[in-house]
């Protein structure tokens, strides 16, 4: 490239006045110099390019859903009992439930959708850059997001929960004082901590099974996400309790679509009113749910049916 940008220079007579200040050793210095200044130019503009088109990627509309015969769905793949990978490899969860009922009802088999795992952070973007059709990764719904996404009609009700070593159990905010609290990067918890607690240390993780396990190994003195999930890990392992068992808001889960992708939008509201009709996220409660909770969460402190919020 050196030698054709040399000899593009003669051509045009640029480098007679060039030749004649300086020796060829500095003319090449110069050429090279211009030459990396325009390769880095050129790797910057593609780089913008690039996040352009991610960011503006066209969503599929319902009828190129319904000629491919897919729907990709993005779920967690760490969020027990929401979205997560069992022991058999196989996804599973309340989420999980829900998303295969979509795919019945649109395409005809619940196996006609494509699983995305996602992470917190990413949930938003995955949905601008047309990676997957619905988030349905625990999405709770905020007016930040709101600006960026299209929430449906909700599905579940949540608040913020902590969880703790019942060694050094944490009962209210002010004993988290001088310690250091797990979060995911990207969630509510997060965005509670930060806004309205600012003195409490934050310790952040991608993920979900990485914050656990901090939590778990002892690099954090407790962790904060949806009070439904904490309770769960809790009563799934011993020595751990949740000592604040509701905080900041109560929110709802929805699903979420790209933002202006209506019709996709408007049929997933319908769907949600048809299945409240058979109280199906009582069933689904019951199926993936009640397992894990047992006796200790009662379906109507969670589920939402009909979209109705009560």
């Amino acid at each position: 490239m050196k030698k054709k940008l040399l000899t593009a220079l003669l051509a045009t007579g640029l480098l007679v006045g060039v030749l004649a200040g300086c020796g060829q050793k500095q003319v090449e210095s110069t050429v090279a110099e211009t030459e990396t200044t325009q390769e880095a130019e050129t790797t910057d503009t593609a780089a913008e390019d690039e996040k352009a088109a991610s960011a503006t990627a066209q969503a599929r509309t319902l009828e190129d859903i319904k000629a491919d015969g897919k729907l990709v769905i993005g779920v967690f793949s760490d969020k027990n009992p929401f979205g997560y990978v069992d022991a058999n490899g196989d996804v599973q969860g309340y989420d999980v439930y829900f998303a295969k009922r979509l795919a019945q009802d649109l395409l005809g088999s619940e196996d006609a959708v494509e699983f995305v795992f996602v992470e917190a952070a990413s949930r938003v973007e995955y949905l601008k850059s047309a990676k997957v059709d619905i988030i349905l990764a625990n999405f709770t719904v905020t007016e930040e997001r709101s600006e960026q996404v299209d929430f449906a009609l909700p599905y579940m009700k949540v608040a913020l929960g902590v969880v703790s070593p019942e060694s050094a159990l944490i009962t209210d905010v002010e004993g988290l004082n001088g310690k250091t609290l797990i979060v995911v990067k990207g969630t509510t918890a997060e965005t509670y901590f930060q806004d309205n607690h600012p003195e409490v240390t934050l310790l952040k993780f991608d993920e979900y099974q990485e914050a656990y396990d901090a939590l778990a190994d002892g690099r954090g003195d407790a962790f904060s996400t949806d009070n439904t999930e904490v309770l769960a890990w809790a009563i799934q392992n011993k020595g751990f309790a949740v000592g604040i068992e509701s905080i900041g808001n109560l929110d709802t889960i929805a699903p979420a679509v790209q933002k202006g992708n209506t019709e996709l939008l408007d049929w997933i509201n319908e769907e949600i009113k048809a299945l409240g009709e058979e109280q199906f996220f009582h069933a689904n409660f019951e199926e993936t749910l009640k397992p894990v909770y047992g006796d200790n969460v009662e379906a109507d402190n969670l589920v939402v049916e009909g979209g109705i919020v009560e």
